[in-house]
């Protein structure tokens, strides 16, 4: 009984890790969504765009009045010298007392200025939204960056394997008909060993590049070790027709990488505009009040003031005129980096356009490619069968084939890269 416990403890252990190993399936949209959810640039564009909303209510608070309460208790260690005689402008009478009160000030006006800081500060919060949607964009174009590239691998691979066994099958009967019919020579076992050592390395190449391609999938995941998947294929997209022109205004007007620095742009227009209001004079309004439960006789019980204070900047070493400049070049620059960027998105659009034209004519020539590598092998391994050719011909026939295969595999992934890049380039990964 107890070797028996043992025994289904032991499966009831080991069974979930054996679902652990197994690779996991997905598809397209299911590593989309898992990216999105777990990628950690994104949390950080998504706390950005967050810290930037709390950044409008920063500067929106100068609109509302500050109330704070204060307390103070004073005693006079001398009561017949009771006078500051330097220090702050201020009463310089001094008595012992002890007090509690309010004291309420609101900006009246500042000409603007507040106004402006908080415009600034909406349009810098709109910019790391704009950010947000460019980093989830950018992920998404990782994301198919990385689980073509994982097709591609295991499609290479299995040609590769394919090779491999083909290569082996030559060998054997290569050697048979050496060793009994003495129809080949040892000139030829020599060459298939020869191609079935270089398959052999074309399978290792193909399985590390894929073992790289599955850690690349996991890093876009957001997962810290590296994890195998079974992907689901892909149907293949449309080709787009639209002309560059078209293409590139809608890339124009789309891109949320481009509107952020738009957004960035107007927010050091609008920043110029308050730093120009720092030489404007501010007015605003005081009231205090208060009880004096203990204290000299010659005070109230209570008090209550208000009053009215503009103060207008007179000098301040070139500090404001400074501060004005600098913000003014620093939107001058936020200009040119839009019109920049404007120019590189134009370029780049027109590139992958021109890339999934590309790639789209490389399918027909791909598949072409690989029908008539196909048949070539197929007339090489009777010929040779038949002694009709050297094993030469036939090497050369095998290397064709796999490279077709290695091609045309490319071509089909690369077709879908492209057709993805150029979304990326629309703003449509979305």
């Amino acid at each position: 009984m107890k070797r028996a416990a043992c025994f289904i403890l032991l499966l009831c252990l080991a069974a979930p890790g054996r679902a652990a190993d197994a690779p996991r399936h997905l598809t397209l949209r299911e590593a989309e969504d898992v990216a999105l959810a777990q990628h950690p640039r994104l949390s950080v564009a998504s706390l950005l765009a967050l810290a930037a909303q709390q950044s409008v209510k920063e500067s929106r608070a100068a609109f509302f009045p500050n109330i704070y309460a204060s307390a103070t208790a004073v005693g006079v260690a001398d009561t017949n010298n009771t006078r500051v005689a330097a220090g702050y402008l201020n009463n310089p009478n001094v008595f012992e007392r002890q007090a509690e009160g309010l004291t309420i000030e609101q900006l009246i006006t500042d000409f603007g200025r507040t106004s402006e800081l908080t415009k600034t500060a909406k349009l810098r919060s709109k910019a790391e939204e704009m950010n947000r949607e460019a980093t989830r964009e950018e992920i998404l174009l990782e994301v198919n960056a990385s689980y073509f590239g994982v097709l591609r691998a295991q499609a290479i691979l299995a040609a590769a394997r394919q090779t491999e066994n083909e290569r082996g099958v030559v060998l054997s009967q290569t050697q048979a008909l050496a060793n009994t019919a003495k129809t080949k020579s040892e000139l030829d076992v020599s060459f298939a060993s020869v191609d079935l050592d270089q398959a052999r390395l074309l399978v290792a190449k193909a399985d590390n590049d894929l073992q790289s391609a599955f850690a690349n999938l996991s890093t876009v995941l957001g997962e810290r070790m590296p994890e195998s998947f079974l992907l689901a294929e892909e149907p293949m997209p449309e080709l787009v027709t639209n002309s560059a022109p078209d293409l590139i205004i809608e890339a124009l007007a789309n891109r949320p990488d481009l509107a952020r620095i738009r957004y960035q742009r107007d927010a050091a227009k609008e920043f110029a505009l308050s730093e120009k209001k720092l030489s404007y004079p501010t007015l605003s309004a005081v009231a205090t009040g208060g009880l004096t439960p203990v204290g000299d006789s010659r005070l109230g019980d209570n008090y209550a003031a208000a009053g009215v204070n503009l103060n207008f900047p007179l000098f301040t070493g070139g500090l404001y005129q400074a501060r004005r400049r600098e913000a003014e070049l620093r939107a001058d620059a936020a200009d040119q980096t839009v019109r920049d960027q404007e120019d590189r998105i134009a370029r780049d659009t027109q590139i992958s356009k021109l890339n999934l034209d590309y790639a789209f004519g490389l399918l027909a020539q791909t598949a072409r490619l690989l029908q008539n590598a196909n048949r070539a092998l197929e007339l090489a391994q009777t010929r040779y069968r038949n002694s009709l050719s050297s094993i030469v011909e036939l090497s050369q026939a095998e290397l064709n084939q796999t490279n077709a295969q290695i091609e045309e595999a490319s071509a089909r992934y690369g077709f879908h890269l492209q057709r993805a890049a150029l979304d990326f380039q629309l703003g449509r990964l979305r």
